[in-house]
Order: structure tokens, then sequence, then C-alpha cells
């Protein structure tokens, strides 16, 4: 195979790991790797250090601050000193990238070596050894990959998943697990989507550092952060918790019980958000005011905030199939599948057509594995919805329910209260009259 393990005890550093055979010519494994190096898209990423990378994030909150100043921290620690694999794992945007080609300009400014590649590139340059032009053979690619003292595998998920490639992969990464080489892999995927064979190795804590980075997009932060064409937030921007109508006096007390409970529970919930939220109830009954009252209050936190009608999302969904689209399938539902804090308004509204069924199932279905933040609001009743949606939906360890909470604010059956009776003097005459 070209590697061997050194005759060392158990617990020296260098114990059951591989390395290249001292007989083996080491110039045409440097000279593809400098290859690859060259051809993949390490060179216009020179510029993605360390001392560049803002580990502060920009107009971000102090929790998300922190999480993003531990990626990085560990990112640094690792590149002083690679063992086993790292994997850092977040949504667009939110420094991952930089972080692994940090790593590896740090690796290659101290005269180390060090690969750097896309994934999809990777299997790329594989396939192109097949052609009879090609100057190197695919066993010579494929073994300068696998056994590269440090692999940084890039957008790990973006490939096209085909057997051919599905196996590559394995067999790539499979090499590098059982001889337990320096790996840093970047994905946008959740571990419950990562191929089992891959995912297993990955689970290993003994082996494995696992990072998630939940940053927003550093492009769209602070100052610089533009709302997303999907989201319908700004023309909610006056629906706040401060200005709803609880009704006071319009309803009798145990319907305003009813409304003031859910009026606090969201509160809270937009406070510290875990799990679903999910609000039935006729139209104008406060819903959508609610729902927008929590969004409102995320985004002001400094979450990366999606407020969609969902007919809109999937029409949004399906224009993406236009050949004129500047925007693909993938990125644009990988955008809302992924977005820190999600609110569907008015679920069931949408055309029940097989395709818009599954869709939106694997939004769902993807939020609810991932424990992402989502509030739901839905004019019908919950044994209206569609089953898959509402078997997640009813497990109360994730999901918040408030149903029915109060009558239309455009008429209801409940009449306005009498108004008290005034309380009498010593007289017997009531006081006012």
């Amino acid at each position: 195979m070209g590697f061997v393990r050194k005759d060392v005890p158990f617990g020296h550093p260098d114990f059951g790991k591989a390395f290249p055979c001292p007989a083996r010519p080491v110039s045409s494994t440097t000279a593809v790797i400098g290859s690859l190096n060259e051809s993949s898209s390490m060179v216009v990423l020179t510029h993605m250090t360390f001392d560049n990378f803002m580990p502060q994030g920009l107009g971000i909150s102090q929790e998300k601050q922190k999480n993003l100043q531990r990626a990085y921290d560990l990112s640094f620690q690792f590149a002083q000193e690679p063992r086993g694999w790292l994997l850092l794992k977040g949504g667009f945007g939110a420094g991952k990238t930089h972080l692994a080609a940090a790593i590896a300009n740090y690796r290659l400014q101290t005269g180390q070596p060090a690969l750097f590649i896309v994934v999809p590139d990777l299997l790329d340059y594989l396939r192109a050894t097949y052609s009879p032009n090609s100057a190197v053979t695919y066993d010579e690619r494929f073994e300068s990959l696998r056994g590269a003292p440090l692999l940084l595998l890039d957008d790990y998920g973006a490939h096209s998943a085909t057997p051919w490639a599905q196996e590559k992969l394995f067999q790539l990464l499979n090499f590098r697990y059982n001889a337990q080489l320096p790996t840093v892999i970047t994905t946008n995927q959740e571990l419950e989507e990562i191929d089992l064979r891959l995912r297993s190795r990955l689970a290993d804590v003994t082996l494995c550092q696992i990072v998630h980075i939940n940053a927003p997009d550093f492009r769209q932060s602070g100052a610089n952060r533009v709302e997303s064409e999907l989201s319908t937030l700004h023309i909610h921007r006056d629906q706040r918790f401060d200005n709803f109508d609880l009704r006071e006096r319009e309803m009798n007390r145990d319907a305003r019980d009813a409304l003031r409970m859910a009026y606090e529970t969201c509160k809270h919930y937009a406070g510290a958000p875990e799990g679903w939220l999910v609000l039935t109830g006729e139209y104008g009954s406060g819903k959508t005011h609610l729902a927008a009252a929590v969004a409102n209050s995320r985004e002001e936190a400094g979450d990366t905030t999606l407020f969609i009608v969902v007919p809109d999302l999937l029409d949004h969904l399906r224009a993406t199939f236009n050949p004129n689209s500047p925007v693909g399938f993938d990125r644009r539902f990988e955008e809302i599948r992924n977005a820190q804090f999600l609110v569907l308004d008015d679920l069931g509204t949408e055309s029940a057509t097989p395709w818009a069924k599954e869709k939106l199932f694997q939004i769902v279905n993807h939020r609810y594995a991932a424990r992402l933040p989502t509030v739901f609001t839905t004019s019908l009743t919950l044994d209206e919805i569609e089953p898959r949606l509402r078997s997640r939906m009813v497990d109360m360890r994730r999901c918040t329910i408030i149903s029915d909470f109060a009558p239309s604010y455009r008429g209801g059956d409940i009449k306005p209260a009498a108004e008290p009776p005034k309380p009498k003097n010593k007289q017997g005459k009531r006081y006012g009259s």
C-alpha cells in the first residue's frame, strides 16, 4: 500500500499511525499533490488566514460570537498540531471554508504539506484519469489523495451522490480513518444526511471532533445584511409584542385568559427559542401577529430569520427550475431548511400536489431532525394536517402547540363581556348613577 506503521509502544504519539514507506519514491506523490493544489481552489484561497478571520463575527449575538470563537480556537489548535479529524459543519457563509483554508495555509507557510480540495472537484480529478491523455494514472492520483499527510475536503455533500462517487469517497475516508491520518471536512449537511458508513466514523469521538458553526452568513451580516428575497418579514415590522391587542374589553374572562396565555408563551419562546411552536386557529385570531412578533424579536437578537407564507415558499422553489433563474434549486432549498429561525405562515393553504407535499416534508423533517427553531401558523386543526407533518408536531418533547386561543378579530361567537355592575353605597344607590 506504500505505508508502514512504526514499531513503537502503546501510548506513543505515533502508535497505530500510517507513514509513507521509506523505500517509496516521494517525488511522484509530491508532484501529484502539488498539481492538485495548483488546480484546486486553494490557489485563490491564499488570502484566507487566521489573521483575517473575524471570530467576533459581524453584528451577531454574544452567544454566536462564543460559538464562532470556539470554532476559530479549535481550528487554530488543529493547524498547529494536526491530529485526528476535524468536522466543520454549518450553513452557507458561516466561515467553514475560511477556517479550513486557514489551516491549509498555516501548514503550507510552515513548510508542511497540505492538500485542500473541494469534494466535487476531487471526484472530477479522479474521473479525469480515465482519459487516454491523462498524464497521471488513477492509482497515482487516488494514492496521493488518500495518503496525503493532511487532507482538507471542502463542501462534502455538494457532490452528485452517485454510487460511484459515494464508493470512492468512502474508500478514501475509510483508509484515512484506519490509518488515523489528519483530515478536515466541511459540510452543510447534518450528520443524519451523511452516508451511514462515513457517519459511523465521524461519530468516533476518539478520532473526530465535530464543530457546529451557527453564525449567520458573513456576506449578509451586520450592516451588510440583506434580507432574503424569500422573507416577507419586512411587511410585518409593525407586528410586535408591545402592540399586540389582548382584547381585554372584548371577550369574556376565559377567552381573555387563553389569549393572555398564548401571548406569554410566544413571548417566552422568542426570548430563548428551542424546538417548534405551532399556532392554530381561525383566520384573524392573531396567529400571524404573534408569529411575526417572535420573528422580529429573533432578528433583533441577531438571528438570520425567514418569515415565509407556505404557498410562496413553494413558488420560490418552483421558480428555480426556470433556465433564467439566478439561484439554483439546491441553494434555495438549503437556505430555507437550514435557516437559523424559520416561520412558516399559513400552512395548509398550499396546493397539495405530491411534489409540494414532498418538498414541504423534506424541509420540515430536516428541521425536526436538526432541532432548528421553527414557528408554524395554520387555520387547520391538527387532525387536518398532513400525517407526516402532524406526527412531528405532536412530539411534545420538541413542540409547543397553542390551539384555538382566540376568536377572529373580525367577528366570532364570543360576545363582548357586559360591563360589571357598579358597587352600591350604603343607601343602596350605585356610584355614578
